[in-house]
């Protein structure tokens, strides 16, 4: 008999431990659970491109710059090693666009850009990318 209560009180004080636990974890780690990242950690982990100036299918000419970000700071050390194939396939996607597409597309843009750009990383991923700077001639 004085092994069972010895056996259920230790059940008892494990469950309540968990319990606990479990309360901690979900309540102190919302933003890393929800996979919220902070303002500083975004930035850290970001390159703004210079700005590039080429011309549009319809013969227009635009200047624009992103910042890209990445989901790590081993990512952006590739990423900034790559600058080369990140301007050639600005420049390949820009030479496709109309200026009218181009007003209107520039989520569409932003989207092509992230995607191209995780065919060829291999270091972590691109997670979002912005449009930072952009002028239609």
């Amino acid at each position: 008999m004085n092994i069972f209560k010895t056996m259920m009180i230790t059940l008892s004080a494990l469950t309540i431990l968990g319990v606990v636990a479990l309360i901690i974890v979900f309540n102190f780690n919302d933003s890393e659970a929800s996979g919220e990242r902070s303002i500083d950690d975004i930035r850290e982990s970001s390159l703004v491109t210079e700005e590039i100036t080429t011309d549009l299918q319809s013969g227009d000419y635009v200047r624009i710059s992103f910042r890209i970000v990445t989901d790590s700071k081993d990512s952006l050390e590739e990423l900034e090693k790559r600058d080369f194939q990140l301007k050639n396939l600005l420049i390949k996607e820009l030479a496709t666009m109309e200026a009218k597409a181009f007003k209107s597309g520039l989520s569409n843009l932003e989207e092509k850009i992230k995607l191209k750009l995780n065919e060829v990383m291999t270091e972590g991923k691109i997670t979002d990318v912005y449009t930072v700077n952009k002028v239609l001639q």
